[in-house]
């Protein structure tokens, strides 16, 4: 049992299932338009999809083309609304990669390192966390989606795991930890944000749509939240190119809201820090672990 007058914080979170165009101008004034819905809902945390800035768009198309810095317009754009609204974003976009090798994740919880430099073509597949203060960190991605046909990795270099993850804090009793898309599918990316303190994992994806993907998208984020103890925020876009179905899933893996596939829709949930306290005193499995994630 526990006692919610302990934890007086409660954080309310919105997940954004909304489909992106190759045009980042267009995709800005959506971003805003669906930020001041979010605010009039009373939402903390936003969390749109991966590729938000702007979408893969077909194998050949140069993602180069569009990929900004993390003080260009995309970032500059988010950090203006968080500010307007007073809240937290978590977005996706395409980094343009730095000859200077900045580091993977930075901001607050994250490990700083020097990620090589990239000169042929390919961009960094970056999650962003901006705050009325400005950006939080910013996460590349770590496992590439080189599966099922696909090769995310002709156009998207990884970022460098030495460069660790990101989690950042929220809010009383909250840390946010930040995943993208395929990592959902790599159990111990979500181990090691637990390990920064996380309670909160952000899930930007693009889930492409296929046989039995829906399914298996709906499981694996099912799956993390109960194995983390922690609250799961899922924002994916929707069909026909992706399998849609954002949700909010708690610490013991209940679906506390969810939109179906077409829906260019937004959830809204509100997350307790007693929920995830009661969870970790009556399932200690994080205490329970007898291996660490070791980084390779």
């Amino acid at each position: 049992m526990w006692h919610e007058e302990q934890y007086r914080c409660h954080v309310r979170v919105a997940a954004i299932q909304v489909a992106t165009t190759l045009d980042p101008e267009q995709n800005r004034r959506l971003v805003a338009d669906r930020l001041a819905v979010a605010a009039r809902g009373g939402v903390d945390l936003v969390v749109f999809p991966e590729a938000t800035m702007a979408t893969f768009g077909d194998a050949s198309f140069d993602l180069s083309s569009v990929a900004e810095p993390l003080d260009g317009p995309f970032v500059a754009c988010l950090a203006e609304e968080a500010s307007r609204h007073r809240l937290t974003v978590v977005a996706g976009m395409f980094e343009q990669p730095s000859r200077a090798g900045a580091g993977a994740a930075h901001g607050a919880g994250a490990a700083h390192g020097a990620g090589a430099a990239v000169d042929d073509g390919r961009v960094y597949n970056t999650v962003v966390v901006v705050g009325p203060s400005g950006l939080l960190g910013a996460y590349r991605k770590l496992h590439l989606f080189d599966a099922l046909g696909a090769r995310e990795s002709d156009r998207v270099v990884a970022g460098d795991v030495a460069d660790g993850v990101l989690a950042v804090p929220l809010a009383e009793g909250f840390v946010l930890g930040v995943m993208t898309c395929y990592d959902l599918r790599f159990p111990e990316s979500a181990r090691a944000l637990v390990d920064r303190g996380a309670t909160i994992l952000a899930l930007p994806a693009h889930w492409y749509n296929g046989p039995g993907k829906a399914d298996v998208w709906a499981t694996l984020v099912r799956a993390r939240a109960i194995e983390s103890t922690a609250y799961v925020v899922a924002a994916g876009k929707p069909e026909d190119e992706a399998v849609g179905r954002s949700m909010v899933v708690d610490p013991l893996g209940e679906v506390v809201a969810e939109l179906d596939g077409k829906a260019e829709d937004l959830v809204l949930a509100d997350v307790s820090a007693a929920r995830v306290s009661a969870v970790r005193t009556m399932l200690p499995v994080l205490e329970h672990r007898r291996f660490a994630v070791v980084a390779r």
